[in-house]
Parts: C-alpha cells; sequence; structure tokens
C-alpha cells in the first residue's frame, strides 16, 4: 500500500535551505540530501525532488517551475 506523507510547507523550505546551506561543506549537494533526509524523516527522492523544484523557481535550474507546469497543462487542456 502506498501511503504519501504530506509535509508541511516549512518543513519543505527548512530542509531545502539546509541542503543549500551544507552542500558545499558535506562535500556535495547529494551528500547533503541524504544526511539531511535522514534526520527529517523523508526519502533522499523526496527531499531531491524538493531542493530540483526550488532551483527552478529560483532560477538556478532550467526548467519549468511549478507554476509554470501548471500553466502550459491549463493552456494544453484548453487545446484539446
Amino acid at each position: 500500500m502506498n501511503t504519501a506523507v504530506k509535509y508541511p510547507a516549512e518543513v519543505r523550505e527548512r530542509a531545502v535551505r539546509m541542503v543549500l546551506k551544507h552542500q558545499d561543506s558535506d562535500g556535495s549537494q547529494w551528500a547533503a540530501v541524504a544526511s539531511i533526509a535522514a534526520k527529517i524523516g523523508c526519502t533522499v527522492e523526496t527531499l531531491c525532488r524538493w531542493v530540483s523544484q526550488s532551483e527552478r523557481a529560483s532560477g538556478r535550474r532550467a526548467g519549468l517551475t511549478t507554476e509554470g507546469r501548471r500553466l502550459l497543462k491549463a493552456m494544453e487542456h484548453e487545446h484539446y
């Protein structure tokens, strides 16, 4: 059975800030994600996704933002 855990926005934001702050001292972003995910009780994949979304939203990573994806879906829905 797949039971998704909904983390509060404050937890997600704090975890992302911690990763961005510690990625250099931990040697890599992946190492920081693994360490922090274990501390807050989420999976590495979940925290990695949060960090990627945050980087796209701030322009540090290429790709659509969450809002951009939502708008694209709405436009595609209108077209079909």
